[in-house]
């Protein structure tokens, strides 16, 4: 039995819990001091009256035995693949209900997502960046090249023309600078991939900055 020593090349802390960890320092040593704070963030505002009636109606579904279901389709469950499908119509994208997969969250896809693509795989990444990119190529043991985003390029770096790779990642408004890319700056993106047959993997959830 081997292990996969890729994990041992993964720094010794979360970059979240380290941030932490120097905030709660900081502000103990200089209480008088105002921290922006560029970490993992969290939400301000609480859930709308429909989220929270839907998930008491649901927990009220399972509750009963003349309504619990077990668990649910492993696909999900097709009246929300079938809203998905019809979001993406609004906005003339086509899918077959067998192209939309719900799944437990987006950190975790993206280290499953990585399932699909061989090892040998060179990965573009922005510098700063949200780093379970990183780190999920690291426990993998692919290359990693990155990009820097720098005052100089609007923390916007463009497609480096003198290196290939075959995945990249863009977060778009960037985490943790918040600068996000134009449409013709993502343009020029999609050519590069296009050019070095790479995938482009995109959080879906910035598409309205598109």
């Amino acid at each position: 039995m081997r292990i996969n020593t890729h994990y041992q090349d993964l720094e010794d802390s979360y970059l979240f819990s380290t941030i932490a960890k120097k905030v709660a320092q900081q502000s103990a040593e200089h209480p008088e001091q105002k921290i922006i704070r560029l970490g993992i963030g969290d939400v301000t505002l609480p859930l709308c009256p429909a989220v929270t009636d839907a998930l008491h109606a649901a927990v009220d579904e399972m509750g009963n035995k003349e309504t619990f279901h077990g668990y649910g389709p492993e696909q999900g469950y097709d009246f929300l693949r079938e809203g998905i499908r019809g979001y993406y119509a609004q906005k003339g994208v086509a899918l077959e209900a067998g192209e939309v997969f719900i799944s437990d969250g987006a950190k975790s896809d993206l280290g499953n997502i990585l399932d699909l693509f061989d090892r040998d795989n060179i990965v573009l990444v922005p510098d700063p960046v949200y780093p379970v990119y990183v780190d999920t190529n690291v426990m993998a043991g692919r290359k990693i090249l990155y990009c820097d985003a720098t005052e100089q390029n609007g923390f916007l770096p463009p497609p480096p023309q003198e290196v290939e790779a075959d995945i990249i990642y863009l977060c778009s408004p960037n985490n943790p600078t918040g600068a996000a890319y134009n449409r013709e700056q993502l343009g020029a993106w999609v050519a590069y991939a296009k050019a070095n047959g790479a995938v482009i993997l995109y959080d879906a959830a910035y598409e309205a900055f598109i």
